[in-house]
Order: structure tokens, then sequence, then C-alpha cells
């Protein structure tokens, strides 16, 4: 799976990850932000090796690119392959989640849904 998620590291922008999860953060839920989050925290560690930060960029491009293997448009089900992507990067990457980077990622979580997991917006 990681060589598949490589391949979209060029749809990979901070500009298009941040606008993505702002407007669909309700629709894809806490599990779903919260790995893409802690992917983004450990994509800015200036200590993560190249081959990581490859790995990271690919998956969170496929998480953001429109034109995926479940359209995005699909309530739930839409979002479940981007799921699969951001679950086998962070598995892959799962050393370089420090406790620092799991706590900006739950601290930029709770900004967003709040203590009752509920958006804030």
């Amino acid at each position: 799976m990681a060589d598949e998620i490589v391949k979209y590291e060029k749809e990979f922008t901070e500009e298009k990850f941040w606008a993505k999860l702002a407007r669909y953060a309700v629709y894809i839920g806490r599990e779903v932000v919260l790995m893409a989050l802690k992917l983004y925290y450990a994509l800015q560690d200036p200590e993560i090796p190249v081959w990581a930060k490859t790995v990271i960029i690919g998956a969170l491009g496929y998480f953001i690119l429109p034109l995926d293997a479940i359209p995005d448009l699909t309530p739930v089900v839409g979002y479940a392959d981007d799921l699969g992507a951001l679950a086998a990067a962070l598995a892959t990457v799962a050393m370089f989640i420090t406790p620092e980077v799991n706590e900006k990622a739950m601290q930029k979580l709770r900004d967003w849904f709040g203590a009752s997991g509920k958006s804030t917006d």
C-alpha cells in the first residue's frame, strides 16, 4: 500500500490539506481527522527521514485528491479509502509519531470538535 500512496505525493500542499480538513472535518469524523493531523504534524519534524516524509506526503496527497477510489461525495463510505491510506501510512511511520506530535494533533482535534466529539462549527 505504501508504494501506491507515494504516487499521490504531488497532490499534497499545506494549503490543500488545511482546506480539505476545514471543509470536511465534520463529514469525515474524528478518527480520519486525527490520523491526518498526526501525519501532518509528524511531517513538520525536521528529524524525520526522507522515506517517512515520502510516505506521509503520498498519503496526505491521496487524502486531498478529489478523485480517488471511492468518491468523497458519498457520506461515510466515500472516506473509507482515505481512512485506509492514512492508516497504512500511520502504521508505516508509527515510530515517528512522538508524544509532541500526538499532543498537537489532539489539541487541534479539540479545537475543532471540542471535548464532546461534535464539531464546534
